[in-house]
């Protein structure tokens, strides 16, 4: 089919904007468009690429994801009605004895397209319109149901279907008779062969007993045909409300093509309908030359079984082994509206950083469909969400536009490096360019569930600015739950005092030895203090969980990667202050009386810390209240023995 240039409009752009971009050429339903402005060079060409595609309509999902509108459940039967007799009445007696309601209109209009004279056409017309008609409908489905039952063989029907326990019932009361009829009626009843006879018509029974429908339901299936002087298929669905369809379309000239099958919809069960099939028509209404929001529109309007004739794609893929689902941890905040790249708004999939994601798609490397953790029930469909190379790209790209408009700010993404007169010599290449580091751009981290053995306890790491309570909070714990937690043992090469016992206040080890174990990554954190060295090894925090306890830690941020690269699997609850006039009554209550600028240090601090390392935070805590923030501590380390947690995957390895 011959493609001609068309008009792709970016949503979010001014009309000048929107102007100057045209379409130069396409290419198997995909464009490539050109900067009428003279265009801005370097990393743009990477998002052209991804708007190439056109904007996809979901056909059942009109304003957000979770609205269910569309299912699959039924298809045409095998039967071939396309042997025509040279006299059209007996042709039409023939496909109403034999044919379903869907099966006739299918051979109606396949009969419409082959005869040439006018006449039998206008009396096909009619005999569509009466079929179409609704009363029409509901008698024809009673006369099939009917003559299915009249025309069923009639073996003796069953009155019970457990007559091995009725004998036996019969059997103690003829016992228990006096009369001699019933002596020998019960020894009748316990021969071998009547006790067999009895077991072969109970099996019989409990198959006869269970009644079929009254309206046997249509299995799916696809039946490919000459139509029209092309190859088609025709496919039928059933549009119900408990399964969405699950499927968008987009407009390749004057066609209507299926531009994405959607996991959890009806159309991915069915194996039906495939990505690149163009769409004929819908139940008889014509939809080639349409816009997708008419198609929309169309199906809103329909309901029951839906007839498709579809032009099959030439280059369908085979069936996709099953894939294993993929969970990630979202380390960014996403928002489909207002992201102008989304192919279909209406499937993009809201989350926000800290949320987990069930991938179970990644078919379209830029777009993975995905559902959020705990809204698989309300989320019939799989959305739409950016893949992991594609945010990290235009993470890169926006970071350098950035720089570009203000070179005089350093930069404040993920990503940023300060080597920027270097930078701005340089178009950016996703695969070339090796001065951004895409490691550094925080995008998703593949996570597993994990359930603490009882006598191996997660180290809790306490994290926050000074003045918040972390300190308080992990001395209390140690104080009133001795026999639960225990602090490690720190490391250091001063000397050891008369009241001090190695091993139990610190492991006492020379300079050069604890450079040594420094030296190999063996200490989370450590520092100098009067020309003594101290620190907290991996080792230490191993024999306290070897007890059975739960480790206590308060850390820096400095120190987080440290740990969570180790094998200690540790759980990071951050500890934020309130709001200013709190943490100052908070501290207050300390005797301390910090003033307004100390107050703003430490709010932002917080917030530093937050946007650096939140990543990497399991739970926040807000002081606002001591004893309170006790007892949620107290709630989130309860909640390890009892209920899984998500962890980076590669601790499970």
């Amino acid at each position: 089919m011959q493609k001609a240039p068309l008009l792709t409009l970016i949503p979010h752009t001014s009309p000048h904007t929107r102007t100057a971009m045209m379409t130069t050429s396409h290419m198997n339903g995909y464009v490539t468009e050109s900067d009428g402005g003279g265009g801005s060079g370097g990393g743009t060409d990477f998002l052209e690429e991804v708007v190439q595609r056109h904007r996809e309509m979901a056909v059942d999902c009109p304003s957000e994801l979770g609205n269910v509108i569309i299912t699959v459940s039924s298809g045409f039967t095998d039967r071939v009605f396309l042997r025509y007799t040279s006299d059209l009445q007996a042709y039409l007696w023939f496909v109403f004895v034999l044919s379903e309601l869907e099966d006739l209109l299918m051979s109606l209009k396949q009969v419409q397209h082959s005869l040439n004279d006018s006449q039998s056409q206008e009396d096909i017309e009619l005999v569509l319109q009466l079929v179409q008609k609704s009363d029409f409908q509901k008698a024809f489905n009673i006369h099939n149901a009917v003559a299915h039952y009249m025309n069923r063989p009639s073996p003796p029907y069953p009155l019970t279907d457990h007559t091995q326990s009725l004998a036996q019932e019969v059997e103690v009361m003829m016992h228990n008779s006096s009369q001699k009829e019933g002596l020998e009626l019960s020894t009748l009843l316990k021969t071998p062969h009547m006790q067999a006879l009895m077991m072969a018509h109970d099996s019989v029974a409990e198959q006869e007993m269970q009644l079929e429908p009254l309206v046997p339901s249509v299995n799916q299936s696809e039946t490919l045909t000459q139509w029209g002087g092309e190859t088609v298929k025709f496919v039928r669905l059933e549009k119900a409300k408990d399964i969405p369809l699950g499927a968008t379309v987009r407009n390749d000239m004057d066609s209507v093509v299926i531009s994405r099958i959607v996991k959890g919809g009806a159309a991915e069960h069915s194996g039906l309908l495939h990505e690149g099939d163009e769409i004929l028509e819908i139940n008889g209404v014509e939809i080639r030359g349409k816009d997708v929001n008419e198609v929309f529109d169309i199906l809103a309007d329909m309901h029951g079984v839906l007839t498709f004739v579809l032009i099959p794609n030439a280059q369908t893929k085979p069936p996709p082994v099953k894939e294993t689902v993929m969970h990630v941890k979202a380390h960014f905040d996403y928002d489909p509206s207002d992201d102008p790249y989304v192919p279909c708004r209406e499937l993009g999939l809201c989350f926000q950083k800290g949320d987990i994601l069930h991938i179970i798609s990644q078919d379209d490397p830029n777009w993975w469909q995905a559902y959020r953790d705990g809204d698989e029930d309300n989320q019939p469909l799989a959305g739409l969400v950016p893949g992991k190379n594609f945010q990290q790209q235009r993470e890169a790209m926006k970071q350098t536009i950035e720089e570009d408009k203000e070179p005089e700010k350093s930069g404040k993404l993920w990503c940023a490096k300060k080597n920027k007169k270097k930078r701005k010599k340089m178009q950016y290449n996703a695969n070339k360019n090796d001065d951004f580091d895409n490691e550094e751009i925080l995008t998703y981290e593949e996570m597993a569930l994990y359930h603490q053995p009882a006598n191996r306890k997660r180290p809790i790491a306490l994290i926050g600015p000074p003045n918040c309570g972390q300190n308080e909070l992990r001395q209390r714990l140690l104080s009133s739950e001795p026999d639960r937690f225990a602090g490690a043992v720190p490391y250091t090469t001063r000397s050891r005092r008369d009241v001090e016992v190695n091993g139990r206040d610190y492991h006492f080890v020379s300079r050069q030895a604890f450079e040594m174990d420094s030296a190999a990554g063996k200490f989370i954190e450590s520092g100098e203090f009067e020309k003594n060295l101290y620190g907290t090894s991996t080792d230490s925090v191993r024999q306290v969980i070897n007890t059975g306890k739960i480790c206590l830690l308060c850390v820096h941020t400095q120190s987080l990667k440290v740990l969570r690269s180790s094998d200690l699997k540790p759980y990071i609850i951050f500890i934020a202050p309130p709001s200013q006039e709190r943490l100052r009554a908070l501290l207050a209550k300390d005797n301390k009386n910090p003033k307004p600028e100390e107050l703003r240090d430490i709010i932002e601090k917080a917030r530093e810390m937050e946007q650096n390392y939140g990543h990497l935070f399991d739970a926040a805590i807000v002081n606002t209240d001591l004893d309170k923030a006790y007892q949620e501590l107290l709630r989130l380390i309860n909640k390890l023995d009892t209920e899984p947690q998500w962890v980076p995957s590669s601790w499970l390895r």
